[in-house]
């Protein structure tokens, strides 16, 4: 395999710096899932932490190196999960952080922010102008700015969950990513080609935010002017090209999902799991939903990336069916 920008042997020290409580999130078979998917299932459990997102396996890394440094200061732009993840990550080492966010921004990962002790700035606009804005203060301030996808170390500290899948057992034949920024896929998705190759890489996006995976299709950067899909967390239009290179080496395809199949896909995770995620981590589901055929007979992983979400928002998204079974 041609190198990707990631390197193993710095995310096997990853884990010595992630905080554990972050560190081998519950992976299993479920059962329940199956009769209606039509495959075997195991869900990578990515919210059984204090931040109930991922995100947090990059935030550790970057924040042991700030520590590390003396730089006491840092800024990030985030739709909410990055956010929380850098401010629980920051507080526990005495750096003062800044997130900038939309002000349209779930609601809930704002307040939790807040929460963490994190500076919050809001902008009128999308996440790109949020990118745009933190990276205007990190300039005026002369303090570090992390990017998510594009800090190696916000890619290495998501391939961490690659190690816990490959030394998994039984072994399994595809695994499902959500794609956003691209920190999960590539992180993942480096780890799983260079030590479990057979396993198929499937990149996962809404359609109404497919800037990434088109850019994978088209192997360019391809932007949109605009995004409409209730996964926020994965709703960027500017694709990273240093990501994007990446993401060609390590992915297998990358499929775009319809908004009623991540929907259905919430319902299905409370339904047959007792579990409540925001839409970016009903996106695996979905692909599965939408193409049944193609999973057939198999075992496949599906990574459940987070589960901040508005509870009201939630509830019109479920439904009753869906809260009460169907």
């Amino acid at each position: 395999m041609r190198e990707t920008r990631l390197d193993t042997a710095r995310i096997r020290a990853a884990r010595r710096v992630i905080d554990p409580v972050f560190l081998d999130t519950p992976l299993y078979r479920c059962e329940a899932l199956e009769p209606g998917l039509g495959c075997a299932v195991s869900i990578k459990l990515e919210t059984a932490n204090p931040v109930r997102s991922f995100k947090a396996r990059g935030t550790e890394v970057v924040a042991s190196l700030l520590a590390d440094q003396d730089s006491r200061a840092v800024v990030c732009a985030s739709a909410g999960n990055l956010g929380q993840a850098l401010a629980w990550s920051g507080r526990g080492r005495g750096l003062d952080v800044t997130v900038v966010a939309s002000r349209f921004a779930t609601t809930a990962k704002l307040d939790r922010i807040r929460a963490l002790g994190a500076t919050l700035e809001l902008v009128d606009g999308d996440h790109e102008v949020a990118r745009e804005r933190a990276a205007a203060i990190a300039q005026r301030d002369g303090i570090r700015l992390v990017e998510d996808s594009l800090d190696i170390e916000t890619c290495e500290g998501a391939a961490t969950i690659g190690l816990e899948l490959v030394d998994a057992t039984p072994s399994f034949d595809a695994v499902l990513i959500a794609l956003g920024g691209g920190a999960l896929a590539t992180g993942v998705g480096h780890v799983v080609k260079a030590m479990a190759p057979e396993v198929e890489v499937i990149c996962v996006q809404p359609l109404g935010a497919p800037a990434l995976t088109h850019s994978w299709h088209r192997r360019r950067v391809v932007t949109t002017d605009s995004t409409d899909t209730i996964a926020d967390g994965v709703a960027g239009r500017y694709p990273i090209p240093a990501v994007l290179d990446d993401l060609l080496l390590v992915a297998d395809d990358a499929v775009l999902v319809q908004e009623a199949s991540i929907i259905a896909g919430m319902r299905m995770l409370l339904d047959h799991a007792g579990l409540v995620v925001e839409p970016s981590a009903a996106l695996g589901v979905a692909a599965i939903l939408e193409d049944r055929d193609r999973f057939a007979g198999r075992h496949v992983v599906t990574i459940l990336c987070g589960s901040n979400v508005d509870v009201d928002a939630y509830h019109r998204w479920v439904g009753a069916a869906g809260i009460n079974g169907s």
